[in-house]
């Protein structure tokens, strides 16, 4: 990011509340899905926003492409105010941002061909005609990695990457600068999702792209993102670069997050839960901090003044009271095995040799050879 630099997109104070309640319902409540939401996205950045589920991250990505429209704040794009403009210019702008959905299959329409998928925006925006159109689907198909000959096929035809792979050409076919991701990679095979996360990537590369990233998921995020913009019940509570927020997180439910990513080891055993509690209905928000009713850190203020955010380093802000007085952050260090696994291991490996030489196999020089095989044993008991 160039200091100085004018956004690509920036949000300031976006609001969305919904009514539940039928019409004949006597008691309706405002769902408050997104209170007071603002952040910035430069031009060839992904910012990730996270949160667990219900926070207001998909409502969040809703609003940025005007699909709902909000009850307050501003979307500029590119210094103009989406939020004023009249319908057929709004429609003008739609082909500079787009979307990538969750559900692969249930975005797609089944009726439809892959050409006439890749086709519609195409069409319904007016930029080219006749054979040209067929000449970009199958370049927009070459990029997502896939063969010009399934613009014959239909969605059904299709696993569940390859019709991710469809999505995403869908949406880059426009040439768009912003692409919304509202997790699109929960709905695939772990196998599958590392292939669609390094294609978004590569597409990032050779198109100069900018991407908001909703995901669940901070690995995916740590691994997507240059900056991470945490929410939490409809607010956003720290954002700050990616290797910023995960070695020095300031917000006490940031450091919970982290404190829960799943550690790749059946001998880790957590000693305390990182929160405790169930997140709040957004019908009826906590006073004050909406996190006060889970954060260990919190005071009477917390619970009476909702903090607003500051900047505790360049590029780094957080909604929190106590951001200044909490303790150093310590992470979890990444646990080796057990020393009951260790020994286990080196238990199986003298096994392993011992049988090697006794079908008269000269034992291998280089041990390094036999642990992976006996460290896949031990892990799969």
């Amino acid at each position: 990011m160039t200091p100085g630099t004018a956004p690509l997109i920036e949000a300031e104070g976006l609001v969305k509340h919904f009514v539940s309640g039928g019409f004949f319902s006597r008691r309706r409540a405002a769902i408050r899905a997104v209170d007071g939401v603002s952040f910035t996205i430069q031009s060839n950045e992904t910012l990730g926003l996270v949160g667990e589920s219900g926070c207001g991250k998909s409502t969040t990505g809703r609003l940025l492409l005007k699909l709902i429209e909000s009850d307050a704040g501003s979307i500029r794009f590119r210094g103009r105010d989406l939020t004023r403009l009249r319908p057929h210019e709004l429609q003008a702008r739609r082909r500079d941002f787009q979307l990538v959905f969750q559900d692969p299959y249930s975005a797609l329409n089944p009726r439809m061909s892959v050409r006439d998928i890749l086709r519609e925006p195409l069409i319904v925006h007016g930029i080219t005609a006749g054979s040209d159109i067929d000449r970009q689907v199958e370049e927009m198909l070459d990029h997502v990695g896939l063969p010009r000959s399934y613009a014959r096929r239909y969605p059904h035809e299709f696993s569940g990457g390859q019709r991710q792979r469809i999505g995403i050409a869908r949406a880059l076919i426009l040439q768009p600068q912003l692409i919304v991701c509202d997790e699109p990679v929960s709905a695939l095979d772990v196998s599958v999702q590392a292939q669609i996360l390094n294609l978004l990537g590569d597409l990032k590369t050779r198109f100069g792209l900018s991407y908001l990233f909703i995901s669940h998921d901070l690995n995916v995020v740590r691994h997507m993102a240059d900056r991470v913009a945490v929410m939490y019940l409809g607010r956003v509570v720290e954002t700050a670069a990616v290797s910023s927020l995960f070695k020095r997180p300031a917000h006490p439910y940031t450091r919970a997050l982290i404190e829960a990513i799943p550690v790749p080891n059946p001998h880790f055993r957590r000693t305390n839960p990182a929160i405790e509690g169930d997140v709040p209905s957004p019908a009826a928000p906590p006073s004050g901090c909406h996190f006060n009713t889970r954060c260990p850190f919190a005071i009477p203020r917390c619970r009476s003044e909702a903090p607003t955010a500051i900047d505790i380093a360049p590029g780094h802000s957080v909604a929190c009271h106590r951001a200044s007085e909490l303790p150093p952050w310590r992470p979890v260090a990444e646990p080796g095995l057990s020393e009951v696994g260790n020994e286990r291991i080196r238990r199986l490996h003298s096994k392993f040799r011992q049988s090697r030489q006794s079908a008269e196999q000269p034992p291998a020089d280089d041990a390094h050879s036999a642990i992976p095989f006996v460290r896949k044993m031990e892990l799969m008991q």
